[in-house]
């Protein structure tokens, strides 16, 4: 959907950003160990995270919460037995988790925004230490209004419980809040849920065949002020 299709986003009050994937660079992780992973980084990366993600969805409807570092922890236990890779990398991985780089955009993106007088925030699948670790690195704490992580609810992302979370936190009824996310489910779960959504589709994937639907696509996160018309 193209920025002049998308106008009733000059309506929103906030824009609420998931993390990982979206504000952050998972991959960025496997990719530090290019070197020792070889050509397998990139499976790595893709295994971890499709695992992180099915353990999170499985765990919410079996009733047995864990939270998100002992799911990625878990999930990269998965990933480095089935592709054959040394055990050894396995507690430098996930500290470098907690070190994820943001991409390029997102400072920039955030200044703007709140420079329009749109609060900014983020809700997340991530703990709060998580959550607090690779911001601070970044150095974005300063763009948020709000760092909501589900454990406050206990369940992930799609429930209805962990989006309202932030019309809660932030005092602004859905409609009026625009969610960002590159995670076709999320934005999917966020537009089921309410929000005016924003799929950050960086690698043109297609759409997800699920309730609710976003409302724009973009390809990075610097497209965004565009959808304002600002």
């Amino acid at each position: 959907m193209t920025a002049a299709a998308a106008a009733p986003l000059r309506s929103v009050r906030a824009f609420v950003f998931d993390a990982y994937g979206t504000l952050f660079d998972v991959a960025s992780a496997a990719a530090r160990h290019r070197e020792a992973l070889g050509d397998r980084h990139a499976a790595l990366s893709r295994l971890w995270r499709q695992k992180q993600l099915e353990y999170s969805w499985l765990r919410t409807l079996m009733g047995r919460h864990a939270d998100f570092q002992q799911v990625t922890a878990d999930a990269l236990d998965y990933a480095l037995e089935a592709l054959s890779l040394p055990a050894a990398l396995r507690q430098r991985l996930l500290e470098i988790y907690l070190e994820l780089d943001a991409y390029p955009d997102a400072a920039a993106t955030l200044r703007l925004l709140r420079g329009l007088g749109l609060q900014t925030a983020i809700l997340s699948n991530g703990t709060p230490a998580m959550l607090e670790a690779i911001v601070g690195k970044a150095k974005l704490a300063a763009l948020f209004d709000a760092v909501l992580s589900i454990e406050t609810v206990g369940r992930y992302k799609p429930v209805p419980p962990v989006y309202q979370l932030a019309v809660d936190r932030l005092g602004i009824e859905a409609a009026r809040i625009a969610f960002v996310s590159a995670n076709g489910w999320d934005a999917a779960g966020a537009a089921a849920f309410g929000f005016q959504t924003i799929w950050v589709n960086r690698e043109a994937a297609p759409l997800d065949r699920l309730p609710g639907r976003p409302l724009a696509q973009v390809t990075q996160l610097a497209e965004l002020p565009d959808l304002l018309g600002a």
